[in-house]
């Protein structure tokens, strides 16, 4: 699996995409990133089904690895999964493709591995229950238990998202009290294209590392560095990365010590 995902990454290069790249899929909010986390610190992508706008299975496919890259940049210390709070509010069975669904599945398993820690399906109507029953092949027992039904009705999943979520942040269509959190395009579109500056830089970082440590083996260092759990704090940490690495030997491999607690971790370089 590892091999396979160097080579797509090398191919696809996620790590090269941009706002501007995507913008076109992301106009209606239908996939994001919340500004909230979870109690644990795991970033937050909202999803909303029916707030589809496209039919290009392509273009829908690239904006989600788009969102998958930004919310492993912006995953806490210490924290390597995401959550997928998923909406059904005027869902109907039009929203959904069979085939978008089974590439998300490839991409989320076979290139994101371990990163799903929780997908919450909050109140999804009785009308998906077939399609769950078609999609449901396509994923593994592994990440079908992190599939989880939750009611807005039910005393249950009420306890579970509060056990969850802080209510004073979560938002009001997930039953929480959070004033923000929603999504507007333009102030959306601003906190990406701030990340993607950061994220550039990282990767600036990334090729000056390589460029001083050619016994590394890797000619195209964006495409296959493992983005370990990073915290790409603000522009001023940005800045400093690119000039600030550190890089200590272990059994664990190389790791760059960047903007004080920020962690990349590098391939292993064998003897």
């Amino acid at each position: 699996m590892l091999k396979a995902t160097l080579k797509w990454r090398l191919e696809y290069k996620p790590d090269n995409l941009r706002w501007d790249d995507i913008a076109s899929e992301a106009q209606t909010g239908k996939i994001y990133r919340s500004n909230y986390k979870d109690k644990l610190g795991r970033t937050v992508l909202v999803m909303r089904p029916s707030y589809q706008n496209t039919k290009s299975t392509k273009g829908q496919i690239k904006y989600l690895v788009y969102c998958m890259e930004n919310a492993i940049v912006n995953l806490d210390d210490e924290q390597e999964q995401m959550v997928w709070l998923i909406d059904f509010h005027g869902f109907n069975i039009s929203h959904i493709s069979l085939k978008v669904t089974k590439e998300t599945a490839h991409v989320l398993q076979d290139h994101y591995p371990e990163r799903l820690g929780l997908a919450i399906l909050y109140d999804a109507p009785k009308i998906f229950e077939p399609f769950w029953k078609v999609a449901k092949p396509f994923l593994e027992p592994k990440t079908t238990k992190k599939v989880k039904f939750v009611y807005s009705d039910d005393p249950n999943s009420k306890k579970m998202m509060e056990d969850l979520f802080e209510t004073s942040q979560l938002e009001t269509a997930f039953g929480g009290k959070g004033s923000g959190g929603g999504f507007d395009i333009n102030e959306y579109a601003e906190r990406m294209r701030e990340d993607d500056k950061k994220l550039a830089a990282f990767w600036m970082m990334v090729k000056d590392y390589y460029s001083h440590h050619p016994e590394s083996g890797a000619e195209e260092p964006s495409g296959v560095l493992c983005l370990d759990t990073t915290n790409l704090g603000s522009d001023s940490d940005a800045e400093k990365s690119s000039s600030s690495v550190a890089a200590d030997d272990d059994n664990n491999g190389d790791e760059a010590s960047v903007a004080g607690d920020d962690i990349f971790k590098l391939p292993t370089q064998h003897e």
